[in-house]
């Protein structure tokens, strides 16, 4: 019996090599990641979302995998999040954030069943992304399709947002105004429990709402260098007064941001700019971000192009900082689609333009860096392109010190992460990005 037993273990390791052998190619080898990081090093966690109906539309889920920063940076390793990923609550697209260090990973569902469902993670490489804490709904506080992001205060607390809208008739039934009512809710991170919650009608000017503009859209909240204000981007659209149909065709005005008491969340104001036009909400990605003691915030639907606004401590625009990206980038219609600066005012940005081509998901996207003290920005030419590179949902960028980590892959095409160093421009070929058929991949964290 002993002899059979032995000779059965033989036959099993001998079956299971020749697996192992047969399941990777040569190009294609997928290595266990370390289950920590390296001393010096930190956690890169590559998101890739997965194709619903289209290609590119991110709405078959958000699938995530972790490598450490060496790996990351390391062009013989593929990674394979579709096949191997850790599958995040959502319905949609997930929108993440992550710690400061890259160890922890939150996230609020997006839609669904689970819609406004907060839940956070403690990253322990590959597809293991360890449950830690206790999850909390917002949803009756902003709907169960929150837009939501993490404050940089330590990793100690999310804010997400909504508003909802009603137009305004006299008795006569005359349009008067649109009323934007907007929800404000701050999210305690670290014990899973609701800070505060606040509620406020936003007025525009009486000239602007008697021609029916109003807050359609409001996203991304960000502290300023005090920490005693809360700036939330927003973007108006208008009502034709006399109809109170829709009106698509109209002036763009000022870029607008909405400026509320922190921590207390009252006491809201609104502040335009008379630098930049549009919208200031952004989309997927952190919009806005504190350098130096003013916020830096980008402005999309700019017929003008895309700038970089600043509001400083005085906690109102400076219009004497002008930098519109088209200018700078030497190209028309300039569209920031996400971006995010180091610490030494350097930043990666990812855009589209009037020249962009039109790939299967939308306009053909690419990276610049750009220097938020000198106002200059330039194309990252050491990144490959191609029309199917899609970057409008683009959500994640790693800092590192002055490094910076993206991914790069066309709409169902293989791809690689990039490291740019932003002090040189250094670019540095990282780990291979292995994808399927419709999708693509929404950042690094």
């Amino acid at each position: 019996m002993k002899r059979n037993f032995l000779n059965f273990k033989i036959l099993i390791l001998a079956v299971l090599s020749i697996g192992l052998m047969t399941s990777c190619s040569s190009d294609d080898v997928i290595k266990t990641p370390n289950p920590d990081p390296i001393e010096g090093s930190r956690w890169i966690t590559v998101a890739a979302a997965k194709m619903g109906d289209n290609p590119g539309d991110g709405n078959g889920g958000t699938l995530l995998y972790a490598i450490n920063s060496e790996e990351a940076k390391d062009p013989t390793r593929t990674v394979n999040p579709f096949d191997n990923g850790f599958i995040v609550p959502s319905n949609r697209t997930a929108r993440l954030q992550a710690s400061e260090d890259g160890n922890t990973i939150f996230n609020i569902s997006y839609a669904g069943d689970t819609g406004g469902n907060y839940s956070k993670y403690t990253v322990k490489g590959g597809q293991n992304f360890l449950p830690t804490g206790s999850e909390i709904s917002i949803a009756q506080y902003v709907g169960t399709a929150p837009r939501w992001i993490k404050l940089f205060d330590g990793d100690q607390t999310g804010a997400a947002v909504y508003v909802s809208t009603e137009n305004e008739v006299d008795a006569n039934g005359t349009y008067v105004r649109t009323n934007a009512k907007i929800g404000v809710v701050t999210l305690d991170l670290v014990n899973s429990s609701i800070n505060n919650f606040q509620e406020h009608n936003i007025p525009l000017t009486p000239a602007e709402e008697a021609a029916g503009y109003y807050f359609s859209r409001i996203d991304m909240p960000v502290l300023n260098a005090a920490g005693n204000k809360l700036y939330i981007g927003g973007r108006l659209s208008k009502v034709n007064p006399a109809t109170t149909e829709s009106d698509s065709d109209y002036e763009v005005l000022g870029s607008k941001t909405i400026v509320l008491d922190y921590p207390s969340l009252t006491n809201p104001t609104v502040i335009t700019s008379a630098v930049g036009k549009g919208n200031t909400n952004g989309y997927r990605s952190i919009n806005a971000f504190e350098y130096n003691g003013s916020v830096y915030q980008a402005n999309q639907s700019d017929p003008n192009g895309s700038h970089i606004l600043k509001i400083g401590a005085d906690n109102e625009y400076d219009d004497s900082y002008i930098f519109n990206l088209s200018d700078a980038l030497g190209v028309q219609d300039a569209y920031i689609l996400a971006w995010r600066p180091a610490g030494n005012g350097k930043a990666v940005l990812a855009y589209r333009h009037a020249g962009s081509a039109e790939g299967v998901a939308g306009s053909q996207g690419f990276f610049a860096l750009v220097d938020l003290n000198a106002k200059t920005a330039q194309k990252i030419d050491d990144i490959p392109y191609n029309p199917d590179f899609y970057l409008f949902q683009y959500q994640g960028f790693v800092v590192d010190g002055t490094e910076i980590y993206v991914t790069q892959a066309p709409v169902g095409q293989d791809g690689n992460i990039y490291v740019i160093e932003t002090e040189t421009g250094e670019v540095t070929k990282g780990a291979k990005l292995k994808n399927v058929r419709g999708s693509h991949f929404i950042g690094a964290f």
